[in-house]
């Protein structure tokens, strides 16, 4: 057997009964956590005019959007959702960057539709399978060298997750896997430069996803040697550096899925750290912005080339702030916490904010490298001549330093609260107790009749 058949059969086979409890409680965390952004994320840049692109081609009305309840083909909800569940980058995620129930659950939601329904418990197999898979197509930071790993690793996730719902063979999502290869892709230069890309991006892999699955379906076939061939997936993204064989190492036993990141705070991945280290000091220490001499932070040169530049206020303000290690560090202290609010257009702009960030400085330290990915230092100096340090190696959410049931109901609660088109709450407690007994539902569409919102619809 290849890997890429034992890949697929995995795929097609395992079920929710095969599962540790340890992967099926990640994979629902997966599915709150994407749905919350994308509940919240609604209202954001960018969302109105995809749905009026989306809607003006017309197709078959084939499945659901969320909060607006407008019906598409298939691809294009997903493609919608996915541009959705990111557009507050509030989505789970997986170091060094690869963000995956953003695609892998619009992928599913749409599937699931086009199919004529599905019970709870292929949903939540189609997610575990669909999150595995993209965690071990996972590569190193070195590895993906500016491509975005949403774009490059995720494309495989949003396949697995449609090809399961859909029924497809081992042979046919073989070759969906294979068509997903040919659509890998996608830049971290839209971070860096605070672009609406980087929702966009994440769109396109749920959208491909759903695409690779149906045409497969069609009979459409793909390469059946995408991951170990002479210019498969270990050659061209793992650049040779990636053994063939550790996509598949251990399938079904051991669950990469569960180094998946939930952060806490709605900022990127590479920020998480700075602002714990920096609300921790602010409230050990009383400090207000008035006594701020500086702020330094140190971080290992990948979060810094991610993070570490000045801050500006570009044509995305939101993107702008939550991929700047000024900005989260200089909010936090003026705010003493960091919710969803503090990156509004307005809280950005905010005078004290942007006065502060002119104390914070970044630099990237190779240093930080043997203490871990997300390693960083920050030391605030005050006026009157005091300085305060603090270190974290594993920032909160990352595996070593997971979040509590109570941080990961407060980050979904932040969502609800923040959403311009709000949930009545009896259709918030019925998502929540739908997802909690995902195995019991007969038909996992009534989770999406929860996500409705009656004022936007």
């Amino acid at each position: 057997m290849t890997a890429e058949i034992e890949l697929s059969d995995f795929v097609v086979s395992i079920g929710a009964a095969d599962v540790p409890d340890a992967a099926l409680q990640t994979a629902r965390r997966v599915l709150v956590a994407s749905v919350g952004a994308g509940i919240a994320g609604a209202g954001e840049d960018g969302i109105a005019q995809l749905r009026e692109l989306l809607g003006s081609r017309g197709g078959a009305p084939e499945a659901r959007t969320l909060v607006f309840g407008a019906t598409l083909p298939a691809h294009a909800a997903a493609q919608f959702n996915g541009t959705l569940c990111r557009a507050l980058d509030f989505c789970d995620a997986l170091a060094p960057g690869a963000h995956l129930g953003s695609s892998v659950v619009p992928a599913a939601f749409a599937a699931a539709e086009l199919a004529g329904g599905c019970s709870g418990a292929e949903l939540l197999a189609a997610l575990v399978v669909g999150c595995e898979v993209g965690a071990r197509f996972n590569l190193t930071e070195s590895m993906y060298d500016g491509f975005d790993p949403t774009g490059v690793a995720v494309v495989f996730g949003s396949t697995a997750a449609a090809a399961r719902l859909l029924g497809l063979s081992v042979k046919q999502t073989m070759n969906a896997l294979g068509l997903a290869l040919n659509r890998c892709g996608g830049t971290f230069q839209s971070n860096i430069d605070g672009t609406l890309a980087v929702r966009v991006i994440q769109g396109w892999v749920a959208q491909t996803g759903v695409e690779c699955a149906q045409l497969a379906a069609a009979g459409i076939t793909g390469p059946h040697n995408f991951l170990t061939g002479v210019y498969g997936y270990a050659h061209l993204f793992g650049r040779d550096r990636l053994d063939p064989a550790s996509p598949t190492a251990a399938l079904g036993r051991e669950w990469r899925m569960n180094e998946i990141v939930f952060k806490k705070y709605p900022s990127c991945g590479a920020t998480q750290g700075l602002t714990e280290l920096t609300l921790g000091l602010v409230a050990e220490h009383d400090l207000v912005p008035e006594l701020i001499d500086r702020v330094d932070i140190r971080l290992n040169p990948y979060c810094h080339r991610l993070v570490g530049a000045d801050f500006r206020i570009g044509d995305s303000p939101r993107v702008n702030a939550q991929f700047s290690a000024q900005y989260c560090a200089a909010s936090a202290i003026a705010r003493g916490s960091a919710s969803l609010r503090h990156f509004r257009p307005d809280e950005i702009a905010e005078a004290t904010v942007q006065q502060l960030i002119e104390r914070v400085r970044c630099t990237g330290d190779r240093a930080l490298d043997a203490r871990g990915h997300t390693a960083v230092d920050v030391t605030i100096a005050t006026r009157d001549g005091d300085e305060h340090f603090a270190q974290l190696d594993i920032a909160p959410g990352f595996p070593g330093n997971a979040l509590s049931s109570e941080q990961h109901a407060a980050r979904f609660n932040d969502c609800i609260d923040y959403a311009k088109y709000g949930l009545p709450v009896p259709q918030v407690d019925a998502f929540l107790d739908g997802t909690a007994r995902l195995g019991e539902l007969s038909d996992a569409r009534n989770l999406i009749d929860c996500l409705i919102a009656p004022a936007a619809a």
